[in-house]
């Protein structure tokens, strides 16, 4: 399978032959699911926290005496029946992190980009270096791309201009070659990716 590869301005600029196997069949399905759902886990902070009885602050006396009030008999004011009292069962702090084994974590990657790459949603640019930081400049890079809704570019490293000139256009996030996962490929509406980090990915997909 080959790809386009477009300049900034939107023209031709050669083919690059895809060195890792396209995957075409229901293979890889289930390693996406997983990736993705340990993926949104690890996006949890999980520092949400109740008191329980032992936890809440108050006195160890007893709030009347056991007969003849005509009342309920009470024991505690940190009871959790009571306002302000402790929490049963509550939420303590935990790690929402779930195990990805390596292998699955590439599969799944490696079938996300294929059904990409089958929907033509991916666009491999020569290099996307900008003179300046401005976001005009970089708003002309993708009219001359056509590139509308929600977009993805994955270069190689940093790049300060480029960083600057694309933070205030919505619908438009970065992302480097050797941090991409298969949530990044699966969002947007279209992936846009350097030459050299497209390369660079290839390199991860192809690693034994």
């Amino acid at each position: 399978m080959k790809l386009a590869i477009k300049d900034t301005k939107g023209n031709d600029a050669g083919e690059l032959e895809i060195k890792f196997p396209v995957i075409e069949d229901g293979k890889g399905t289930q390693a996406v699911h997983d990736a993705v759902v340990a993926y949104m886990a690890a996006q949890r902070m999980g520092t949400a926290c109740t008191k329980n009885v032992g936890e809440v602050a108050g006195t160890n006396k007893k709030p009347w005496r056991q007969k003849g009030t005509g009342r309920a008999r009470a024991g505690s004011f940190q009871s959790p029946l009571w306002r302000g009292g402790g929490v049963v069962f509550g939420p303590k702090p935990r790690d929402f992190g779930k195990k990805v084994s390596r292998n699955t974590r590439q599969l799944a990657l490696l079938k996300a980009l294929s059904e990409r790459l089958r929907a033509g949603d991916v666009l491999v640019v020569e290099d996307l270096k900008l003179s300046s930081p401005k976001t005009k400049e970089f708003l002309a890079v993708l009219a001359a791309l056509q590139l509308k809704g929600s977009t993805l570019v994955v270069w190689q490293g940093a790049d300060k201009n480029l960083t600057l000139a694309s933070r205030n256009v919505a619908n438009v996030s970065l992302a480097t070659s050797d941090t991409l996962t298969t949530y990044d490929v699966l969002r947007p509406d279209k992936l846009v990716f350097t030459r050299g980090a497209f390369e660079q990915v290839e390199a991860r997909l192809t690693k034994d």
